[in-house]
């Protein structure tokens, strides 16, 4: 394709989304005010916009995510103004979900992407799994109105409860919560040098369960 081409087929679509799919892997997101996003996923932006490291982990819109094993926080940005701020993560594809004003969904702390500064959000680690995962498992309860972006390698798969799943494969849940368990039947061979298996399980007649074809730890 010539170069016109090329500008037409990939130039920015034109919406009145406040979160808007470029592509699988790129979100635009329309700033008018303040949203949150993983720091560092800004790969362009538009407009009159500035971006604000937030490195506390006290909830609010003050902080994101807290890594356990090393005490430091992996922090979000607050991005401020009027404009257009591209976002992505490391070549994953980009989800975006609308929660009503009475959904709320669980998404592993690695798979954030951004949320609108009116989504209310919790922080919190799952200890039991400190033996299979550095610093256990974080992950961050996020409840509506508004849109929320989350990460995944390749095509996700949403499951049902009962369901037993790998947690570094386990991007998010809602309507259901986890029990950790270990499965000592299973080998090395699916990835764990100790023969032991921790696996989380999902129970309940409601929910659902995202996985990822990727085991990311």
């Amino acid at each position: 394709m010539d170069i016109d081409q090329f500008k037409a087929e990939h130039v920015p679509v034109e919406s009145d989304e406040r979160f808007q799919l470029e592509n699988s892997y790129t979100l635009d997101v329309a700033v008018d005010g303040t949203a949150m996003a993983k720091a560092g996923s800004m790969v362009a932006y538009t407009g009159d916009l500035s971006f604000k490291g937030k490195a506390s982990a006290e909830g609010g819109i003050t902080g994101f995510l807290k890594e356990a094993a090393s005490g430091e926080g992996t922090p979000v940005m607050a991005i401020e103004g009027q404009g257009h701020a591209y976002l992505a993560d490391g070549g994953k594809k980009v989800q975006v979900l609308e929660l009503g004003a009475d959904d709320a969904i669980t998404v592993n702390g690695e798979d954030v992407l951004a949320f609108e500064d009116r989504i209310s959000y919790e922080i919190s680690t799952i200890d039991s799994l400190a033996g299979s995962l550095a610093g256990g498992f974080t992950n961050v309860f996020l409840s509506g109105p508004g849109y929320v972006a989350i990460t995944t390698h390749g095509d996700p798969v949403v499951v049902e409860p009962p369901v037993s799943t790998d947690p570094s494969a386990t991007v998010a849940w809602s309507g259901t919560s986890p029990d950790v368990e270990v499965n000592r039947s299973l080998s090395d061979m699916v990835g764990q040098e100790s023969g032991e298996r921790y696996q989380m399980r999902f129970d309940g007649p409601d929910g659902f369960v995202v996985v990822q074809p990727f085991e990311e730890h």
